[in-house]
């Protein structure tokens, strides 16, 4: 029934398009892989793409995502050459990104709900709780928004998901075939960002803590940590080494990252730029501004953090080891990840709803806050109760909002209202302006969003799929009024799924 609800959910929130140039970057590294088409075009660059061996252009990112996206790329390619799709090609969004975006969202919606929900098991929630920790997180955090807006985020956080859940289960019952599947999954994450480096330091930190908190005698961590050992760090070091040949392909050397190439090339170009680039912020501006800028706050584009936080101190005494530890480990890892891009020269990760480089941290730390107040609802004072449920509603209201326009429209926005903005509230405010027809007399519009004509076409329409398809033009109008008879229906079948699960745990014990 999760599975289904993750599904459909994500289903309803599909644009049709990839979501970030980045994302539309890497398809085109995938279609690279098995088409003649080049990784970069030669157009885009200096804007985009690095030199590399011979000359070559290169995209900037690792290989993951790009390989997550081969299979739907060659599927979606052929599709899109049927003879049904002859009137439509060339047209925006194409029928090769819809199939991209789908499938590959899809799949990861419904194998981190799966996921998550073991998990939560494992801790020992109750199926309610643990129905509740998966549902919270699919609508009412960041998720969502990379749901539809197709980041590295959601696979990078399954895939951290998957790594604790495997070797925790390892580490209680010993099969080392577990241990050897979650290290596979926190593995690929090497390949999608070596930054996730941290992810596996954050899992190995949870196990050991979770080791000091059942005291466990000195020989037995020993012989654990030496079985952890031998099968990690070779699976590991082999996703490491695939990295390192794939960095050895596109710029002859295998001890540089895509950063420090980036870095001297941009300094070619621009003299100017600072020797330290792109590490040249301040170290303090990188620290607070996550936690505390209006316009990328974690605690404002993922509120549950605070409810995870709050349940976290107030409850402490009652948690069990694995919960304990758990929560060490994924504070510590939001900690690291701020920490790490701290200086980064755009720490908020440009282009982004929120701060993209620490968003799956933020998830990751606000997973247990929902499955906690209700494991200790009798415990808790009941106007904490009460504002924990007003957080989770809040919460959710913000990921909806979130769904409603692509996401440079406040971006472009801010360059007349000027900064600080709460990002929060003109999004809440487009929302109604829109509606409304108010854009023009609210002051909303400005000539910035008008400037490429592909990014006003999508700023100015609901980012959902059938009106997308609606104001781009190009579809006919009776593919586009079907579409959107399906998606009002969608969400009848959505709420029917919602009150059947509420049914069927409302029956357990």
């Amino acid at each position: 029934m999760l599975a289904s609800i993750a599904f459909l959910g994500t289903l309803l929130a599909q644009s049709g398009e990839l979501g970030t140039s980045d994302t539309m970057h890497r398809l085109q590294t995938t279609h690279s892989f098995w088409t003649s088409e080049p990784p970069v075009f030669p157009n885009e660059y200096p804007e985009f793409g690095l030199i590399g061996r011979n000359g070559h252009l290169y995209s900037w990112y690792g290989m993951g995502q790009s390989l997550l996206m081969f299979p739907p790329d060659v599927a979606g390619t052929y599709l899109e050459h049927l003879s049904i799709f002859d009137q439509y090609a060339g047209n925006d969004p194409s029928i090769r990104g819809v199939f991209v975006s789908f499938t590959t969202n899809l799949l990861i919606a419904v194998l981190t709900a799966l996921v998550c929900f073991r998990l939560l098991l494992q801790f020992e929630f109750a199926l309610k709780q643990a129905a509740a920790g998966v549902l919270t997180l699919l609508f009412a955090t960041t998720h969502l928004h990379y749901s539809q807006n197709m980041s590295e985020n959601n696979y990078i956080f399954l895939l951290t998901l998957a790594g604790i859940s495997f070797q925790y289960e390892w580490f209680r019952t010993g099969r080392k075939r577990l241990l050897l599947i979650g290290s596979l999954a926190l593995g690929l994450n090497l390949l999608t960002r070596l930054t996730t480096a941290l992810d596996l330091l954050a899992v190995a930190g949870f196990l050991a803590m979770l080791l000091l908190l059942e005291r466990t005698r000195f020989g037995d961590v020993r012989r654990q940590a030496l079985i952890y050992a031998r099968t990690t760090i070779p699976v590991y070091a082999a996703f490491l080494l695939i990295d390192r040949i794939y960095q050895f392909y596109r710029f002859g050397s295998f001890f540089n990252t895509y950063l420090s190439v980036f870095a001297i090339q941009q300094k070619k170009l621009d003299p100017s730029l600072p020797a330290a680039y792109p590490f040249e912020g301040r170290f303090l501006d990188g620290l607070l501004g996550p936690l505390f800028s209006p316009e990328k706050s974690i605690f404002l584009f993922d509120p549950l953090l605070i409810l995870s936080l709050v349940a976290t101190i107030f409850l402490w005494k009652r948690l069990s080891s694995p919960v304990k530890a758990f929560s060490i480990a994924a504070w510590s890892l939001l900690f690291g990840y701020i920490c790490f891009y701290a200086k980064y020269t755009v720490w908020s990760g440009d282009f982004a709803w929120g701060d993209r480089y620490v968003s799956t941290a933020a998830q990751i730390a606000s997973l247990l806050g929902v499955p906690l107040l209700l494991r200790y609802r009798q415990q808790i004072a009941g106007w904490l109760r009460w504002a924990g449920w007003v957080v989770v509603a809040f919460s959710v209201v913000v990921q909806l909002a979130s769904l409603c326009f692509w996401l440079p429209l406040e971006i472009y926005q801010m360059e007349t209202i000027g900064h600080p903005t709460f990002v929060i509230a003109l999004r809440f405010k487009n929302i109604v302006a829109f509606a409304l027809g108010k854009m023009d007399p609210w002051g909303l519009n400005n000539h910035a969003m008008t400037e490429d004509p592909w990014d006003y076409v999508h700023i100015t329409s609901w980012n959902f799929l059938p009106f997308l398809l609606g104001r781009v033009g190009a579809a006919p109008a009776w593919v586009v009024n079907s579409l959107k008879a399906f998606w009002c229906g969608g969400f009848l079948v959505l709420g029917g799924l919602l009150l059947e699960l509420r049914r069927i745990l409302r029956a357990e014990p």
